[in-house]
C-alpha cells in the first residue's frame, strides 16, 4: 500500500483528522511493522484530547493495541517472553520504552519515572518520520527495544484490548500497595481501571468489594467483575451520602483498602473519608492534570493512612496480565467489556462514545482491507 491512514489529534478539543502517511518500506534492526487489528479508546485518550497532558501535536493516539506482524527487522527473533516471532503472529506490546540508564531506571529502580520514557500514542509527534507511532492507524512501527508479546492463540484480541492498559496499571498499583486476604475494598470508579481493580481485588482475596460509579450499565459490569455492592453516583450525588452508603456496606469504621480510579481530583478527597484508620489508599486514576483539590492533611496523620500513588507499568506487568487473562475467567470478562467497535473513519464517534460513558470498552478496528466496521454496540 502506498500510504497508511491514521486518525490524528491535531488540536486539543477538536475533531481528529484522517491523514495519510508514507507506507513503511524498510524496517531497521530490532524494529517491527505491525498491521493494527484493534486499538482501544482509553480514558487517558479523552484526557489527551482535552489537553490535560503536555504532548506533542499532531499525535496519533492509541496505546492499547493488538495486531499482526508484517515485517521484522534484523535481530528480532523472539518476544519478551522468549517465544519465537514470525510474520503473521498476533502481538501486543508494552506501550512505553525507557532508557535503562537514568537516575530513576538504574539507581532508584523506578523505571516508569524514566526521564526519557516515551509512550506510543502519547509521546511521538506524527509530523516526524516514521510518523506511525500510535494505534489509531492502519499500521504502527515499533521501535527497537519495544517489549513485544506474542498473544496466545486461545486468547482473543478483545480480551487483551478490553483489559488494555487498565489491567496492567492495576497490577502495578496493587504491587505497590497489596490487598491483603480478607480486606474490605472500596473501588472509586467503574471505568476500565475501576473494573480491573475490582477483578484484581477479588483475585487477591478481598472479602468484600464495593464499587462507586455509574452509569447503570457500568455498575452492572462492576457486579460482573466481582463487586458485591454498587453505589450509583447519579442516584446519590452527595459525597456525604455516598460515605454513609459505603459505611452501610463496610461497617462503621470504613474500608481496609480504597482505590481511586476516577480521574477527577475531588474523588481523592472523598476516598480519604471512606478509609478506616490505618487503611491503605491507592491513587491510580490521576494520570492527567485535571486540577487541584483542597483537603485537610490532618486526616492522613490522624488516620495513620498509607497513601500510595502508582504511575504506568513495566513489561513484566504486561507479562502478568497475559498470564492472568489466559488462565482465568477474566479472559471472557474483559472480552465482554468490548461493546463498541468502530472503523478508523469513525474515530471521532468512538472517542465521543467513551467521553460520554456510553460504552463498555470502545475500540477501533482500522481494517486495512477496506471492508469497514459498523458494530457500534453490543
Amino acid at each position: 500500500m502506498p500510504t497508511v491512514k491514521a486518525a490524528v489529534l491535531t488540536a486539543f478539543q477538536q475533531p481528529l483528522e484522517i491523514r495519510e502517511y508514507p507506507a513503511i518500506q524498510e524496517v531497521g534492526a530490532g524494529e517491527a511493522l505491525v498491521r493494527v487489528e484493534m486499538a482501544g479508546i482509553c480514558g487517558t485518550d479523552v484526557h489527551l484530547w482535552l489537553g490535560q497532558l503536555a504532548i506533542p501535536l499532531p499525535v496519533i493516539m492509541g496505546h492499547e493495541t493488538a495486531g499482526r506482524i508484517e515485517r521484522l527487522g534484523a535481530g528480532i527473533e523472539k518476544d519478551w517472553r522468549g517465544n519465537p516471532l514470525s510474520l503473521g503472529d498476533r502481538v501486543t506490546w508494552a506501550s512505553s520504552i525507557v532508557c535503562g540508564e537514568c537516575y530513576y531506571c538504574r539507581l532508584k529502580r523506578q523505571p516508569t519515572r524514566c526521564v526519557s520514557r516515551k509512550a506510543y500514542g502519547i509521546s511521538y509527534c506524527a509530523d516526524q518520520a516514521p510518523h506511525l507511532r500510535g494505534g489509531y492507524a492502519e499500521r504502527i512501527l515499533l521501535r527497537a527495544g519495544t517489549a513485544i508479546f506474542r498473544i496466545p492463540d486461545d486468547l482473543p484480541s478483545e480480551s487483551v484490548v478490553g483489559a488494555g492498559c487498565a489491567l496492567v496499571t492495576g497490577i502495578h498499583g496493587f504491587e505497590r500497595a497489596p490487598v491483603e486476604w480478607g480486606d474490605i475494598v472500596v473501588v472509586q470508579g467503574t471505568g476500565p481501571v475501576g473494573l480491573a481493580a475490582i477483578a484484581l481485588a477479588r483475585h487477591a482475596g478481598a472479602a468484600r468489594v464495593i464499587a462507586i460509579g455509574g452509569p447503570p450499565h457500568r455498575l452492572e459490569l462492576a457486579r460482573n467483575f466481582g463487586a458485591d455492592a454498587t453505589i450509583d453516583v447519579a442516584a446519590i450525588p452527595s459525597a456525604a451520602d455516598r460515605r454513609r452508603a459505603v459505611l452501610d456496606e463496610t461497617g462503621p469504621f470504613g474500608a481496609d483498602y480504597a482505590v481511586e480510579c476516577v480521574g477527577h481530583p475531588d474523588a481523592v478527597t472523598e476516598g480519604i473519608d471512606l478509609c478506616r484508620d490505618g487503611a491503605r489508599y491507592l491513587v491510580l486514576g490521576q494520570y492527567a492534570d485535571a486540577g487541584n483539590i483542597s483537603f485537610n492533611p490532618h486526616a492522613i496523620t490522624r488516620k495513620q493512612l498509607q497513601l500510595i500513588g502508582s504511575w504506568g507499568f513495566e513489561p513484566r506487568h504486561v507479562d502478568r496480565a497475559i498470564t492472568l487473562l489466559a488462565g482465568t475467567h477474566l479472559k471472557d470478562l474483559f472480552a465482554s467489556e468490548v461493546t463498541h467497535k468502530f472503523a478508523l473513519a469513525d474515530a471521532n464517534k468512538a472517542l465521543d462514545t467513551v467521553r460520554r460513558w456510553q460504552s463498555g470498552k470502545a475500540v477501533l478496528v482500522p481494517d486495512a482491507g477496506g471492508a469497514g466496521v459498523a458494530n457500534h454496540g453490543a
